[in-house]
C-alpha cells in the first residue's frame, strides 16, 4: 500500500505549484514533473487526478496539463430537488448542454432489474453532459416512459434538464424524489465524456422521481465532478431531545 505521508507531501507541493501559476498556465510534462518532485509517474498521475476532479487543472489530449482559474461552486441543499440549470442561475454561472444522445428500448426480462418500470414498457434514455465555459462538469442519464416524454418533445427548447422540462409542462405533477448518494470511480466511458482520467472519484446520485400518485416518472443517474459541487443537508434535532 502506498505510504500516505509522502503522498500527502506530494499533494501539498503540487497544490503550491498550481497556486503560484496563473489560470491558463501550462504545467511541466509528466516525466519532467515526476523527476523534479522525485516520485514515480504513476504516483504523480494519481495525485494529478485528485486536482483534476477538484477543477484546479485541466488535461488536454496532445497539449498538456493547464491550470484552471478559480471556479464558482454549485451550492445547494439536497432537501429540495433542483436542476443544475436552476443552481447555475442562482450563482450567475452559465452552463450549456454538451454531448447529447437518445436511446429507445423496451423493458425486457434481461434488463428489468436495472429499471423500475413494468415489463414491455417502451422507455427513452436521455444522456448528456452539462458544461461550463471551461469543461464538462456533469454527466446525466434520465430513463422514463415514452408516454411521458419522447423524441419530439425534446425538439422544442430542451436545454438539458428533464426535471425542468417536466416541471414546466406540469403533467404529471411531481411530488418527491428518492436518491441514493455515493462516491464512484469513473469508468472508461464516463471518464471520456467528462474528459478526466479513468478511475477518478466522482459524486454519484441514483434517483427515482415520483408523481402525486406515487408512480415513478423518471429513473436517473448523475455523475458530478466534486470540485464544482458543494451539496449539503440541513438536519433537524430529534423531537425527543426537546422538553
Amino acid at each position: 500500500m502506498q505510504n500516505e505521508q509522502p503522498f500527502q507531501r506530494l499533494q501539498v507541493e503540487l497544490e503550491r505549484m498550481i497556486a503560484k501559476k496563473g489560470a491558463g498556465a501550462k504545467l511541466p510534462s509528466e516525466p519532467a514533473l515526476a523527476k523534479s518532485l522525485g516520485v514515480s509517474r504513476s504516483t504523480l498521475r494519481e495525485a494529478m487526478r485528485t486536482f483534476e476532479v477538484q477543477g484546479l487543472i485541466r488535461r488536454r489530449q496532445g497539449q498538456g496539463t493547464f491550470v484552471v482559474g478559480k471556479q464558482k461552486t454549485f451550492e445547494g441543499g439536497l432537501e429540495v430537488l433542483e436542476s443544475i440549470e436552476t443552481l447555475s442561475e442562482r450563482i450567475g454561472l452559465n452552463v450549456s448542454m454538451g454531448e447529447f444522445d437518445i436511446k429507445r428500448f423496451p423493458v425486457s426480462e434481461e434488463n428489468r432489474n436495472l429499471v423500475p418500470f413494468p415489463l414491455k414498457t417502451t422507455l427513452i434514455q436521455i444522456e448528456r453532459t452539462i458544461n461550463t465555459e471551461e469543461r464538462p462538469i456533469a454527466y446525466l442519464v434520465d430513463i422514463l416512459p415514452v408516454t411521458i416524454l419522447d423524441e419530439k418533445d425534446l425538439q422544442n427548447g430542451f436545454d438539458g434538464s428533464v426535471l425542468d422540462w417536466l416541471l414546466k409542462r406540469g403533467d404529471p405533477v411531481l411530488s418527491q424524489s428518492n436518491t441514493r448518494i455515493d462516491s464512484v470511480e469513473a469508468s472508461s466511458e464516463i471518464a471520456h465524456k467528462l474528459q478526466i482520467q479513468r478511475g477518478a472519484a466522482l459524486l454519484f446520485f441514483e434517483s427515482d422521481v415520483y408523481d402525486t400518485s406515487n408512480q415513478i416518472v423518471t429513473h436517473s443517474y448523475s455523475y458530478f465532478l466534486p470540485g464544482y459541487f458543494d451539496f449539503h443537508i440541513v438536519r433537524q434535532v430529534a423531537k425527543k431531545y426537546f422538553k
